[in-house]
């Protein structure tokens, strides 16, 4: 009797520790599905209520805005979260961490700014948009980018003390906003520049929300740090250029179509994009409840590489599950856009692949530099632009198809850099503890 107490006292911790991840993955895919289910109405009543050439011009602003939100972090927010990890039990260095990241983000939007919309607007007026039009689609695109500025830094607190169900409650009601102001608006005004409003102001209201919650963990009171703002920019030289790389990469399709295809492929891309509006729920669990636990293990090799197995083996298997549905149903699947994208099989399939891929080298990007670990940009940007001349040369990037395959192609290349990246700082984890 007492051996049988022993090991149910043995056991408990894991029990306890499994009901825990259980919580935490019920309050956080749960809210994310809501979330994502939502978007995913909002994107679709976009696409139906939109025009073809407006969903076009609309699918360029939102990735240009995606683009610039890039280059305003620049690696700001990577500091804060591998600063953050270190003190994060600290209220009062925690907030200094956090406002000397907003500082240095501000002065980012600024330049970030500058450089993008000038060729947003040149992109818009390609693609048919009078002057006016594009004009007012840059000025609505304002709103979402400032909020954007902030909303990543203000939730890092709050990750890193895993204060979730107030996170999740957050995006749920921004979610449930912005479907409600473009199911009104669009009905009465099928226009590109009112479709970004109904995104953009409910992310406002979810960055005052965002700001108290932060203030429970982070005092805002701090003032930004000199040290601190060293140590943040010297992640921010290591990853800037692979941000701004990373920023048109992770575009790759919009971009190469918004070029060399026509304004009808760029809708055909947008549309076909929405449909993979799921591995946000992905992307958003592993980024919400395991990279900031990665973040604060120890420097043990074999927890490291023990946990990092662990998370690529899940995101592989989530990817070939989604793959695979795609595969099987792609009627079901393009039924959901409407009849104008009925024959797309093929490209449905390609774009998931190449989402997937996208998924998994951002996601373990996010989770290596979580610990300070930053590659070369030399050496990885060099690696990605050589196979993307490659392609470039011998492709036909007019053909839609041809621009997924390079895509697909593209993230493939970055996936396997980073795994190499991975398995040799920990190589070097190894040489350190052993000396």
């Amino acid at each position: 009797m007492s051996e049988l107490t022993h090991s149910l006292k043995n056991k408990a911790p894991k029990y306890a520790k499994a009901i825990e991840w259980v919580k935490l993955i019920s309050i956080t895919g749960g809210a994310q599905i809501v979330v994502q289910f939502v978007g995913l109405l909002s994107g679709i009543l976009i696409i139906r209520l939109l025009p073809t050439k407006e969903y076009a011009l609309y699918t360029l602003a939102n990735t240009m805005l995606g683009t610039m939100t890039v280059l305003a972090d620049g690696g700001i927010s990577t500091g804060v979260m591998a600063h953050g990890g270190k003190v994060w039990q600290d209220r009062q260095k925690l907030g200094v961490v956090l406002n000397t990241g907003l500082e240095l983000r501000k002065k980012f939007g600024i330049v970030s700014l500058l450089v993008s919309m000038p060729i947003l607007f040149y992109l818009l007026v390609h693609h048919g948009a009078s002057i006016l039009f594009s004009v007012l689609i840059i000025l609505s695109m304002i709103p979402a980018f400032f909020a954007a500025l902030s909303d990543s830094l203000l939730e890092t607190a709050s990750k890193l003390h895993q204060d979730i169900k107030r996170l999740q409650k957050n995006q749920v009601a921004t979610g449930i906003g912005r479907f409600i102001l473009i199911t009104g608006s669009l009905l009465l005004f099928p226009w590109t520049f009112i479709a970004i409003l109904g995104n953009g102001i409910p992310r406002i209201w979810a960055n005052f929300q965002l700001r108290k919650m932060s203030a429970k963990y982070a005092d805002p009171a701090q003032e930004s740090n000199p040290v601190v703002k060293k140590e943040i920019l010297s992640i921010v030289k290591r990853t800037l250029p692979g941000a701004i790389y990373f920023c048109v990469s992770g575009q790759i399709t919009i971009w190469l179509i918004s070029i060399f295809g026509s304004t009808v492929a760029i809708a055909h891309i947008g549309a076909l994009g929405r449909l993979t509006t799921i591995l946000t729920v992905v992307t958003t669990l592993f980024t919400t409840l395991i990279v900031p636990r990665f973040a604060r293990l120890k420097q043990d090799r074999k927890i490291l590489l023990s946990r990092f197995i662990q998370i690529q083996t899940a995101l592989i298997f989530i990817s070939i599950i989604i793959v695979g549905i795609v595969m099987i149903f792609p009627n079901e699947v393009l039924w959901i856009l409407g009849s104008g994208y009925g024959g797309l099989k093929t490209e449905v399939l390609m774009i998931t692949i190449s989402s997937c891929l996208a998924m998994l080298a951002g996601i373990t990007y996010t989770i290596v530099v979580s610990r300070g670990w930053v590659l070369k940009p030399s050496i990885n940007i060099t690696i990605n632009v050589l196979f993307q001349l490659v392609l470039i040369f011998t492709m036909d990037l007019s053909k839609t198809k041809n621009v997924l395959m390079f895509s697909i192609v593209d993230f493939l290349v970055g996936y396997i850099i980073i795994l190499i990246y991975f398995f040799y700082q920990i190589y070097n984890t190894k040489t350190k503890l052993t000396e």
